[in-house]
């Protein structure tokens, strides 16, 4: 996100205590760990290393959950987005959105996409490319058995991924695989490649051709656990001499490819291209995919480190990959309680050339992450915004920061940091606008405090509202104001339904709500996943998915639908509530403006509406 709010040093829409006075920034700072990774010589050297970092997590039960990666150990040492109109590759639609992603010209995968002339949706295994000049279904793909498939598209290349992802046991991550589909839709959509991976999917950013896919895997070895006729002594002895005897094969992740008729399989990563930092346990392996979506899908140039991760950010330059597993997976015993405290591994990659990506420098700062919108890039600089607590410790113990990182000779070294933010609450959504700051905490009732990030090295917060509730996603709508998606509540704290506020941050001493909406007894789908979300600056119109209750309905089915609002000026004005003909369980998950025309599509169909007075336009069944 590169646009900066006009007349805004800087915002954050925190809530925190009441009566607090604006938290300031520590002269030293002192709690990010950095750390550098290095390459392994030799497979030989790899296989030695692994099995020695491994050995004093092995349990009668294999692998102890969660063993403590670089938090635990450094704790002891201690632009506007993109749903701008586009064009699409090859011959242009007309002015159409994109998927709501995080930087503008960096796409995320979704169950939709559109170039303007065609949508392109994953839903009930089946891929579907609807026309729309011609309203109606222009071809459909099985796909394979599994989850939930989401997909990038780039010109006639759609890049399907089925991720399944590990199952946290007393045994550490367990199963998890990948599959990526490689599909053609130049006419009737067909399948072109297929790549089945050890792994689990974690997430993937795609810029113009090149898509980036990061998966994390597990060593496949085949501990056994107490039984009868085995005792806890001899299975922790038996699993102790599984890693003593393992190979290189049993740690790095394999792939089958099936692609132009020929099918090959081996391992994923060579070992000269895996990393790792001095200290690791070697239970976990993160490993970053390159496809060039105009070419043949391959095995994707990996590049693999000894770390974890579960949250992905990326801009034009870089792609970070951050590790913030909770604690609670560690043994009460094994650690203390300052050990136990969240602390968050990050990982940059060079992104910026073509070709595989380069593991530029790690670090660790204190904390946990909310989701991709707690990291932004701004000259240079990574701004981190965390809370900071102990998973078995009451809300009342819970602080949030945001830390400023630099890449130095491989490192992430802290710069500045601002703390105590909602002093006794949590995040619940962060926002970066260049040297604007957006973090939004809650408890009961909600400051909001206006953060100067202009200089890395003394972030400050300059202002702050207090107002009930709280938004769980914030989005720029122009010079000066900032929209919110979330809930209302009680004094007490207590949700009460879906809340939309307008926010005047104009004036970054003196942050103001200007207008709201609400829908009683309604949760939305975008304050766990802003891709639901849709802004067109060009009308004013924004539509968010919700769910729960009818109006006036205090028993019965739940009922979710399309809130279709427009902005014009200072207020939020109602345009409508959109449902799919039919529709009882299910409904919008996704909305996107092509003309002037507003399509909402959901898993039983796409339905095109007039965006002013929600008339339907045409509905294609899915079936």
């Amino acid at each position: 996100m590169r646009r900066t709010v006009s007349g805004v040093v800087g915002v954050a829409l925190v809530l925190g205590s009441a009566g607090s006075a604006l938290p300031s920034t520590p002269s030293v700072a002192t709690t990010s760990t950095p750390t550098k990774l290095v390459a392994f010589s030799s497979c030989d050297t790899a296989v030695e290393g692994f099995r020695r970092a491994a050995t004093p997590y092995v349990t009668a039960y294999g692998f102890r959950s969660g063993p403590p990666r670089g938090p635990w150990r450094a704790l002891e040492n201690i632009t506007e987005q993109a749903t701008q109109p586009q064009e699409a590759a090859g011959a242009a639609g007309p002015d159409h959105s994109t998927t709501n992603v995080h930087e503008a010209g960096v796409d995320e995968p979704d169950l939709v996409k559109t170039d303007g002339r065609r949508i392109v949706s994953v839903a009930d295994g089946k891929l579907r490319v609807l026309d729309v000049a011609a309203r109606g279904l222009a071809g459909t793909l099985d796909l394979p058995a599994g989850p939930t498939a989401e997909l990038l598209v780039h010109g006639d290349r759609a890049l399907v991924v089925h991720g399944s992802p590990g199952i946290p046991a007393d045994i550490g991550w367990t199963g998890g695989n990948t599959q990526l589909l490689l599909v053609d839709l130049s006419g009737e959509p067909r399948k072109i490649g297929t790549l089945k991976l050890e792994g689990s999917y974690v997430d993937s950013r795609s810029i113009d051709a090149v898509a980036r896919v990061v998966i994390r895997s597990a060593p496949q070895l085949p501990f056994v656990t107490p039984e009868p006729k085995r005792s806890i002594d001899q299975a922790w002895h038996h699993n102790r001499d599984i890693v003593a005897r393992s190979s290189i094969d049993d740690w790095l992740p394999r792939y089958e490819l099936d692609q132009g008729g020929e099918r090959r399989s081996g391992l994923l990563v060579d070992c000269e291209h895996v990393s790792h930092p001095t200290t690791y346990s070697g239970t976990s392996m993160l490993t970053v995919l390159t496809f060039d979506l105009e070419r043949e899908l391959g095995t994707g140039d990996p590049v693999s480190i000894v770390a974890d991760g579960d949250t992905v950010y990326g801009n034009h330059s870089h792609l970070y990959v951050a590790d913030d597993h909770l604690p609670w997976m560690m043994p009460r015993r094994a650690v203390s309680m300052r050990q136990r405290e969240m602390a968050t591994d990050i990982h940059q990659f060079d992104i910026s050339q073509p070709g595989p990506p380069r593991h530029l420098a790690s670090g660790t700062v204190r904390g946990r992450l909310l989701n991709q919108y707690s990291l932004s890039e701004h000259d240079g600089h990574l701004r981190v915004a965390t809370t900071l607590s102990a998973p078995d410790e009451p809300a009342t113990g819970s602080s949030n920061s945001v830390t400023v990182l630099a890449g130095q000779e491989g490192k992430l070294v802290e710069v500045g940091r601002l703390d105590g933010l909602g002093i006794g609450e949590r995040i619940h959504a962060v926002r970066f606008l260049g040297p604007t700051g957006y973090v939004v905490t809650f408890r009961q009732v909600d400051p909001l405090y206006t953060l100067d990030l202009s200089d890395p090295r003394r972030p400050r917060a300059v202002g702050e509202l207090k107002i009930t509730g709280y938004s769980a996603y914030l989005h720029p709508v122009g010079e000066g104001r900032v929209l919110g998606v979330g809930q209302e509540a009680t004094l007490q704290g207590r949700a009460l339904g879906t809340q939309i506020s307008l926010f005047d941050t104009s004036d970054p001493a003196r942050p103001t709500r200007i207008a709201t909406h609400q829908v009683p007894s309604t949760r939305s789908e975008v304050e766990d996943d802003p891709h639901a979300f849709l802004y067109w600056p060009a009308t004013g119109h924004i539509v968010v998915s919700v769910y729960g209750r009818p109006r006036g309905v205090s028993q019965g089915m739940v009922a979710t639908g399309a809130l279709v609002l427009r902005l014009e000026d200072n207020a939020l004005t109602e345009i409508g509530f959109l449902h799919h003909p039919g529709e009882r369980y299910g409904g919008p998950r996704r909305a996107l403006m092509i003309g002037n025309t507003l399509w909402t599509v959901a898993n039983s169909g796409a339905l095109a509406s007039d965006p002013d007075t929600l008339e339907q336009r045409a509905w294609i069944h899915f079936g």
